[in-house]
């Protein structure tokens, strides 16, 4: 009976680049809100210090995505110039070291030969690319993507915090923020791991514990400094 699989490799690129800027969305602005209002700071400070956060952070998130990626980015298309230069200048050794490569992956010395012979006919940059260096379609880097994945991701995360301590009565925006920001990397966790096709109970765990440790901590910093 034939079945067609379903991965999902393909979309680690922007699904990690998603879900680190929601998540670092919920737990930097929650952990934002939750340290100034334990600070007995008024609730227009708050709303303030939020705002603030939503903004640096998304920005932050997008330029660090945009510069890490594109450093990767820089050493890909370095190695695979290095590549190219190889191939100009000794094609046959290459042949025979894309052949090697095939070898070691438990193909006979005359179909690795013939294969290598066969693929970099076809496309040889893209066959030691794929198979020496190691990069695919798959994880290819895309800065603007990550940059775009990250901002947007965490503009969505930090806004679940803020809209909660718009909402709710000034007295109650610690406990309020916290609940909800504790369901919300909840959800993310769950969701991230379906998307990914990973366990859900690890994922949400993992994410719930640095969440709730985050906001606890910065919780004693308002409190500590918020009694001077």
């Amino acid at each position: 009976m034939s079945h067609k699989e379903q991965h999902r490799s393909h979309r680690n690129t922007w699904l990690r680049a998603a879900v680190l800027g929601a998540n670092d969305g919920i737990v930097s602005t929650a952990s934002l809100i939750v340290g100034v209002a334990a600070a007995q700071a008024d609730s227009q400070g708050v709303l303030l210090a939020g705002l603030a956060g939503l903004v640096a952070g998304a920005m932050s998130m997008a330029a660090g995505e945009y510069v890490s990626v594109s450093s990767q980015a820089d050493t890909e298309r370095a190695d695979l110039a290095m590549e190219q230069e190889s191939l100009d200048s000794d094609y046959h050794f290459e042949v025979k070291e894309l052949a090697r490569i095939y070898m070691k992956r438990g193909v006979s010395r005359d179909l690795a030969s013939q294969v290598a012979q066969q693929l970099m006919a076809h496309d040889a940059l893209g066959a030691h690319a794929r198979d020496e260096i190691g990069i695919t379609e798959i994880s290819e880097a895309r800065p603007i993507l990550a940059a775009i994945s990250s901002a947007a991701t965490f503009t969505l995360g930090a806004s679940l915090p803020l809209l909660c301590a718009w909402w709710v009565n000034p007295e109650s925006i610690i406990f309020s923020v916290v609940i909800s920001a504790l369901v919300s990397l909840a959800l993310l966790g769950g969701l991230s791991a379906k998307v990914g096709g990973a366990p859900i109970l690890p994922a949400v765990t993992r994410v719930v514990f640095w969440g709730a440790l985050a906001m606890l901590m910065t919780a004693a910093v308002g409190f500590y400094f918020g009694a001077f």
